[in-house]
């Protein structure tokens, strides 16, 4: 279990419920790749501004929690202010453990 310089207080995936708060924190690789943000041509369809820079440092807020049968846990979350992603996606689903290890999510 890799923890990252991010991740002050670590969480474990088992111990998050629906209503805990995380931040999104910068995506090591070019795109995010645990946390599932639409492709910038489905943004755009839906009247959405496909601009990643501006997420780091939003607060979100866990809205289900679902565990696959392989055992990943998968979580939807949305803006804890009420908005949008990108201006057109209201939730978007994220690979809990794979999110928190590499530092996308980062608990509160």
């Amino acid at each position: 279990m890799g923890l990252n310089a991010n991740d002050a207080s670590y969480i474990e995936p088992q111990e998050v419920q629906v209503g805990d708060i995380f931040k999104i924190g910068d995506s090591e690789a070019p795109r995010y790749e645990h946390i599932k943000f639409p492709r910038p041509n489905f943004i755009i369809k839906r009247g959405g501004v496909a601009n990643y820079k501006g997420l780091p440092g939003n607060k979100v807020v866990v809205t289900s929690v679902e565990e696959k049968m392989d055992g990943t846990l998968l979580v939807k979350i949305k803006k804890a202010d009420g908005g949008r992603f990108f201006g057109s996606h209201w939730e978007v689903s994220a690979d809990l453990k794979g999110a928190l290890e590499t530092g996308e999510l980062i608990g509160i």
